[in-house]
């Protein structure tokens, strides 16, 4: 007759065996995070005097022409795959009618050539919505207080096509118009810009996170009401993946949720569900909480780090981070 085992005293799964050191934490590491899954958002200005810091956003300036260019060879230097603009124009160049937005000679397309000229090889990502160039701070027309869709919807058509023809890489649909996924696939397919990716901010929430990117771009004070009319409610899940799964069917080569961290749920159920390119953007207010408290001594320089690394956990392929040239330097 056998006898009765001998239980042991200890734990029988030491899990911090793997923990030691580096290099066993290393075999083991489940999440990596490269500059390769990372987009630079940059403000390029053409207003006289507007460069430099941006109070709500410290860190982050907005630059001029040679700023965007220095900014495209440090993150071509640093092995960040692509930069994405963001025009701040004149308060006077904004009107109702917003044909600013696919001038050719605008600050944004003027900022692709230069960074095209500067560091071929670097991806171009640009936005595509109305707002920077809208008196009335909306992604789209306003008429008689109704952000109206489809009008919207063929002045974007014709923004795409100019920032096509300057350069683009990446168009970032980020107005939430519908319909405009197809229109614009549609448009670019028939004027010859086959090659340009369409990433489509798909699920884009009407946030209190988006403030500071308002000072940055020039929109603060000049919003006529919200956008709660075209933008996801913040508590819907569901129809956040409705978006989705529409703008990929009409086209998208690739998805965005914004905001990011708090809407983790929405972008692993999106990778998860759909299984294409999904990406997050960690946006102005995200960033402004975590680099105050940075500076105030309240969060180590860390916190970039695991935050991106969030991202990567919940299925992100990438992220459009302020912070993508810091991290880069600390992944090198």
């Amino acid at each position: 007759m056998m006898a009765n085992p001998i239980i042991a005293p200890f734990p029988a799964a030491r899990l911090r065996r793997m923990r030691r050191t580096p290099s066993l934490r290393a075999m083991i590491a489940e999440t990596e995070l490269s500059p390769a899954n990372l987009i630079w958002p940059v403000f390029v200005t053409e207003v006289a005097g507007a460069e430099g810091e941006i109070s709500s956003m410290p860190g982050v300036e907005r630059l001029t022409l040679d700023g965007v260019k220095r900014a495209a060879e440090r993150a071509a230097g640093l092995n960040i795959p692509a930069i994405c603009i963001f025009p701040h124009s004149d308060q006077d160049l904004k009107t109702e009618t917003c044909e600013r937005a696919w001038d050719p000679e605008n600050i944004g397309n003027r900022a692709i050539r230069a960074i095209k000229e500067t560091v071929p090889e670097l991806a171009v990502m640009t936005d595509i919505a109305l707002d920077p160039y809208n008196i009335n701070g909306h992604d789209g027309f306003v008429v008689n207080g109704e952000i109206v869709n489809d009008e919207t919807v063929e002045a974007l058509v014709k923004m795409a096509l100019a920032q096509a023809e300057a350069g683009a890489d990446i168009l970032g649909p980020s107005d939430m118009m519908d319909g405009r996924i197809g229109a614009l696939r549609a448009a670019l397919e028939l004027e010859g810009y086959k090659h340009v990716a369409i990433l489509s901010y798909a699920a884009k929430f009407a946030s209190a996170f988006y403030g500071p990117f308002r000072d940055a771009v020039g929109a603060s004070g000049r919003l006529v009401g919200d956008k709660k009319t075209y933008q996801v409610d913040p508590g819907n899940r569901a129809e956040a993946l409705r978006c989705v799964a529409r703008d990929l069917a009409e086209g998208a080569d690739m998805v965005m949720v914004k905001p990011g961290m708090p809407y983790l749920d929405i972008c692993r159920e999106a990778k998860d569900r759909f299984a294409v390119p999904t990406f997050a953007y960690q946006v102005s207010g995200e960033y402004a909480m975590l680099e105050g408290a940075i500076r105030n001594g309240w969060l180590s320089r860390d916190v970039m780090m695991e935050s991106l690394l969030a991202f990567r956990r919940a299925g992100c392929d990438g992220v459009l981070s302020y912070f993508a040239p810091a991290v880069a330097e600390m992944l090198a």
